[in-house]
């Protein structure tokens, strides 16, 4: 089993930067693609991006296409996420996952982390 620890959120102004880290153990995360999904108050969670297990291909939610780059770096056991130009609407709790069926149109997260907070303002 995988465990995994997201960091990196935070307050921040509209068109403005964060990068979300997601630290794993207990696995080697270079078996397995990843995904980042985010959940806001009172919605479903969605995905946001994902990445396979060699880091050679990448999946984003249109809605964040051109301003987030998800990347990963197994040696280390970590994927990232570079978010930039942020906007108020994405504000949410962001979680990593091991996430099955990346590049279809329902790719799959398991094992979710405790999520980090990214919140900005207007």
């Amino acid at each position: 089993q995988v465990q995994l620890v997201e960091s990196g959120g935070g307050l921040v102004q509209a068109g403005g930067s964060l990068r979300l880290s997601c630290a794993a153990s207990g696995r080697t995360l270079s078996s397995y693609d990843m995904g980042w999904f985010r959940q806001a108050p009172g919605k479903e969670r969605q995905f946001v991006a994902a990445i396979n297990w060699s880091g050679a291909y990448t999946y984003y939610a249109d809605s964040v296409k051109g301003r987030f780059t998800i990347s990963r770096d197994n040696a280390k056991n970590m994927v990232y996420m570079q978010m930039n130009s942020l906007k108020p609407e994405d504000t949410a709790v962001y979680y990593c996952a091991v996430t099955f069926d990346i590049g279809t149109t329902n790719p799959r997260p398991t094992s979710w982390g405790q999520g980090t907070q990214v919140t900005v303002s207007s």
